[in-house]
């Protein structure tokens, strides 16, 4: 391998590594920035919902941005407004601190529709490889953030803000390390026939957009609500933390093996499918039984939910026939699945509190699961979006 490709492979996962931690980053110190700012729990809750509407809103600009300036450019774009909005928000008022968090929620929306993308411009005969590499790096972010901040901030001595604003330099790595591709990419990268109103004619559109959107749901309710379903089961806070990071780490491994599976089939189906029967396994388990053997079902959940999320992002590159309709086809995806994403959290906890307990909820995951189940058996087909 030369040096540029080791460069550009290099750049391309750091990139994907900073897709997440300036969301995952900011619950371990929530409680901190709210004593600080003088927020109120709705006030410091509203900062992570401010950034799931910018992931849901502002992806669709994606497209935009690649034919004006090309995948590459954009790319570097999108990891300078991290480091930018990580930046911002360290400095005082709780304005600002909205305002960056804002920002660097809409960089990442134009980076995860921009990435697909990318893997199909550069990697054509290696997309299942670059997906698994690239959904393990985001998940990686995501896990690495959230250990790491509170240890950092008592190293450093520098606070929630010092804290914050370390966040931006592996963004700023990783744009040094994008750059020399961002200036050999060209300007128009992805022009002739604008791509967006087949793909939202297609059906195929749908079913993935589907896939996408309740997978996305059923792992942002984990993520908000699963310690405390563990706590409220009787769980030690501390063990139910665990729980919650032993899911996560579970997801590294899976959503880099399986992409190099299922890639190398015509259809997904048997993947996208079994990998929902194993998230529905792991709501169950939590549904009958959370303190019988409560790790076995984090990683199974861990395994179904990694897996489902990397084959959401294999189909749409597998999917389309070009790098622009990739783009087209992850904007609608993403855009309208961060959306319905967006909405689990809250409905969920409203249906604990309208129940008293956490079997509706879960029961309502389940249902969600299965509807799941079948726009990914529909995603998972084989079919040619653009040709």
């Amino acid at each position: 391998m030369s040096l540029r490709s080791v460069a550009l492979v290099a750049g391309f996962v750091l990139a994907a590594l900073n897709l997440r931690p300036a969301i995952a980053g900011i619950s371990p110190l929530l409680d901190e920035i709210m004593d600080d700012v003088g927020l109120s729990p709705a006030g410091g809750g509203a900062i992570t919902t401010v950034m799931m509407v910018c992931l849901g809103v502002f992806g669709a600009v994606a497209p935009l941005l690649a034919r004006r300036v090309g995948l590459d450019r954009t790319l570097l774009a999108g990891l300078l407004v991290i480091a930018a909005g990580v930046s911002l928000r360290g400095l005082d008022g709780a304005l600002v601190l909205y305002l960056g968090s804002a920002l660097a929620a809409t960089a990442i929306a134009v980076m995860n529709v921009a990435m697909p993308g990318v893997v199909k411009q550069h990697f054509p005969s290696r997309i299942n490889l670059m997906t698994g590499i690239y959904v393990s790096a985001v998940v990686a972010g995501a896990a690495t953030s959230s250990a790491l901040v509170i240890p950092l901030e008592h190293l450093t001595g520098y606070g929630w803000r010092g804290v914050s604003v370390l966040l931006a330099v592996p963004a700023l790595l990783g744009a040094l390390l994008w750059l020399p591709q961002a200036r050999r990419g060209r300007p128009g990268g992805q022009n002739g026939p604008r791509p967006i109103g087949a793909v939202l004619r297609s059906p195929v559109t749908w079913y993935v957009t589907g896939l996408m959107g309740l997978q996305s749901l059923t792992f942002y309710v984990m993520l908000a609500w699963l310690p405390t379903i563990f706590i409220e089961a009787g769980l030690p806070a501390e063990q139910a933390g665990y729980l919650l990071s032993l899911t996560n780490l579970v997801q590294v491994g899976t959503s880099l093996a399986v992409p190099l599976l299922a890639g190398r089939q015509p259809s997904q189906v048997p993947y996208v499918v079994g990998a929902c029967v194993l998230t529905a396994l792991g709501y169950l388990g939590m549904l009958l039984a959370p303190t019988t053997l409560p790790w076995v079902w984090m990683i199974v959940l861990g395994v179904g939910q990694g897996a489902t999320f990397a084959l959401s992002l294999l189909i749409i590159a597998l999917r389309p026939a070009n790098s622009a309709t990739v783009t087209a086809l992850s904007a609608v995806a993403q855009s309208v699945g961060y959306g319905v994403a967006a909405l689990g959290p809250v409905l969920f906890g409203l249906l604990r509190e309208v129940s008293g307990g956490w079997s509706a909820p879960l029961t309502a995951g389940l249902v969600v699961i299965a509807v799941q189940t079948v726009t990914g058996w529909h995603a998972g087909r084989p079919a040619t979006l653009g040709r």
